[in-house]
């Protein structure tokens, strides 16, 4: 596990040593025990190391025989033993025991398909000093990032924001990733919220010609999909053949085995280490499930759990449970009201805005662990590809309010959403009431926005500060703008000042690319597949990469095995949310999967989530916070909202007329964000 950086040049231009220490120097936290540059006049590929594997011998980056091939990555392939063997059968040579060795070897034999061969996380750099080719490429899933920004005078790339940035690379908020934000509290990538940084997609690869006739030529290609997988499932069912997966079993039994095979195999490819491997344990059944499977392969297994004073937030008896049940080394710990400084904390560990307040409890259960070991496994991936998440119901139920009577669903259901009390409990009724209401008159993909929606196309319109010209129009052009955005991205240029456009696309149309992308799965599993292309990589796993590796702690997610992904993949979504008149139970076949291995209460529990008790902290300990964050002088400075829409929003929430807490915590991370990089 590492942070990678580095950046390859334009001809004419010179590599500036301090610059490219000083991405090093942002990602230390990523790789505490090491840290080396690679140069040559062209490029300079970076990487600051945790020692995992090959701990003594695994500097970063790594060549070849010769020296003209470079790579560097940041995160674990879990099938490297067998791949050295191979390469090293071939005739190739290595310095180290390391997984990072092979890919310069890798590369040489397979080219540009050599992420195919790879079982892991990661992201990789490597430089073709021959060909004058830079290729970056990231893991099928997403679960390690990469960015990258290209500027006048070269490509800059970095497994975090933060390292760009320290490059000295222009700040700019981009206005299409504002108006996302808003929607889902995170950014959804490609962008990021400063114009001109870019992620690097799931399951991609850019390859940047240095040496290209014209100039240096940037593209990115996509080298895995899960729609191939639901195609090749269509295609190849019945006959297994030329390529096709081969058909699934006809019998729930017989997938329930199968299921157990593959996942076994994920989690025992995941212990992989040179170092002690540890759990995070929350109670359900992803982590539960993986826990159970890591003491059946290793043995003594320590187990890392958070819980709250709130009764209806915590979930530690469930997971005491399970820790007994499997007899684990426990630890514990009680999240108290999140002061201040661990707020801003988080503003720097993300970078961009990120609002899942979830990430509170994740930062401070991976401080802990990292106290105990380098590495932890955890369930995060199961509701993805599993069939968790509560909204699959929704979209159930909803596929039945449609053909009810619109007097009904459109009429007396938000009546009575409406009159249910605020509530700041965990999965509150007028919370749940208010959501389906709002999307069950609409169409299956709007809807399953609506389910999670924070700021909808039309209250984000009302939110903006007339003056911020995210929607003006040209007659608004003279208008002062604060936003500091580059006149070269997304953006009018006005008498004075330079102000965005109107986002061209509401973000219900990104979700709907996605969507399009899976005609062949059937609707729970489509909705599933839109999950795991965007919020999974954008949210979960973002969330996931960032709060552990603040801590220099390595999270494994074999939940997400690329084999077991693509096999769920296939299966009907029948098995992951029971169609009505079956009870809509949720991951039926990973219950079963779980029964001989889980506490019957534990393989039975509903559904409940991992969520903090924002709504009273905002009222309590973080009420000063908020309120100062979100003073209509502070708002009207940053000139992006308009401050009487946001005093409003505030006011509701305060006097307890309405749970807004989801809202005004991205605000106040975006106005926190907003000071920390554009004042």
């Amino acid at each position: 596990m590492c942070g990678i950086y580095g950046v390859v040049v334009r001809p004419g231009a010179a590599i500036d040593p301090a610059r490219v220490a000083a991405m090093g120097a942002a990602l230390a936290h990523r790789g505490p025990d090491d840290a080396h540059v690679w140069r040559d006049g062209t490029a300079a590929l970076g990487a600051t190391r945790l020692s995992i594997i090959d701990v003594e011998g695994g500097r970063q980056p790594v060549t070849n025989e010769d020296g003209s091939v470079v790579a560097c990555q940041n995160g674990e392939l879990y099938n490297y033993g067998e791949l050295r063997h191979e390469l090293a059968a071939a005739g190739h040579r290595f310095d180290n025991r390391g997984d990072t060795d092979l890919l310069p070897h890798l590369y040489e034999a397979d080219g540009l398909d050599f992420p195919r061969r790879l079982r892991g996380m990661f992201a990789v750099a490597l430089w073709d000093a021959r060909r004058g080719r830079l290729v970056l490429a990231r893991d099928r899933l997403g679960i390690k990032p990469l960015h990258y920004a290209e500027t006048a005078d070269g490509l800059w790339f970095a497994s975090e924001i933060k390292a760009i940035l320290a490059a000295g690379v222009h700040k700019a908020l981009d206005a299409q990733a504002l108006h996302d934000f808003l929607s889902l509290d995170y950014v959804p990538g490609p962008a990021t919220m400063f114009a001109g940084v870019r992620k690097l997609a799931a399951g991609t690869m850019l390859v940047w010609d240095a040496a290209a006739p014209r100039g240096p030529a940037l593209g990115v290609r996509r080298w895995w999909s899960l729609p191939a997988q639901y195609a090749a499932s269509t295609a190849g069912q019945a006959a297994g053949g030329d390529g096709a997966p081969p058909p699934l079993p006809r019998s729930e039994d017989g997938l329930v085995a199968l299921v157990r095979t593959v996942l076994e195999d994920a989690v025992s490819a995941h212990l992989v280490s040179d170092v002690p491997v540890g759990a995070f344990l929350s109670g359900g059944i992803d982590s539960s499930i993986v826990v159970a499977l890591m003491q059946r392969l290793s043995g003594r297994v320590e187990t890392f759990s958070v819980g709250f004073d709130d009764k209806s937030y915590d979930e530690l008896p469930f997971a005491r449970r399970v820790a007994a049940h499997c007899g684990t080394v426990h630890h514990e710990t009680v999240v108290r009201p999140a002061a201040a400084d661990l707020v801003r904390a988080l503003v720097d560990t993300f970078d961009e805005p990120f609002a899942d307040s979830s990430a509170i409890g994740s930062w401070i259960v991976a401080r802990e662990a990292a106290g105990h070991t380098k590495v932890v496994l955890s369930g995060d991936g199961g509701d993805e590809v599993f069939g968790g998440y509560v909204i699959y119901r929704a979209d159930r139920m909803a596929a039945i309010g449609r053909r009810m009577p619109s007097f009904l669903t459109q009429r007396l259901l938000p009546a009575i959403a409406r009159a249910v009390p605020a509530s700041d409990r965990k999965m509150a009724l007028d919370l749940r009431l208010q959501r389906f209401a709002r999307g069950v008159a609409l169409d299956p993909l709007a809807a399953h926005l609506a389910w999670r929606e924070i700021f909808t196309e039309e209250t984000k319109a009302t939110l903006y500060a007339p003056h911020s010209a995210i929607g003006a129009s040209p007659a608004d052009a003279d208008r002062p703008s604060n936003l500091g955005i580059d006149p070269a991205s997304n953006v009018r240029v006005g008498a004075r000042h330079a102000v965005p456009t109107l986002a061209n696309r509401a973000t219900l149309d990104l979700l709907r690319a996605a969507h399009d992308a899976y005609p062949h799965a059937d609707p729970i599993n489509r909705l599933m597949a839109v999950d795991a292309s965007i919020s999974l990589v954008d949210d979960m796993l973002t969330k996931v990469d960032r709060t552990s590796m603040a801590h220099s702690l390595e999270v494994r997610v074999p939940l997400l095995d690329h084999p077991l992904v693509e096999l769920l993949a296939r299966i009907p979504d029948v098995y992951k949310v029971r169609p009505i008149h079956r009870g809509m139970a949720l991951k039926p076949l990973l219950r079963r999967v779980a029964a001989d291995l889980l506490p019957r209460e534990i393989v039975h529990r509903p559904k409940a989530g991992f969520h903090v008790p924002i709504p009273a902290w905002l009222k309590g300990e973080l009420r000063p916070l908020l309120t100062d964050v979100l003073a209509p002088e502070r708002v009207r400075r940053q000139g992006v909202f308009d401050p009487a829409a946001v005093e409003v929003l505030v006011r509701a929430h305060l006097d307890g007329r309405r749970n807004l807490s989801r809202e005004l915590w991205g605000l106040m991370m975006f106005g926190l964000w907003y000071d920390r990089h554009l004042s």
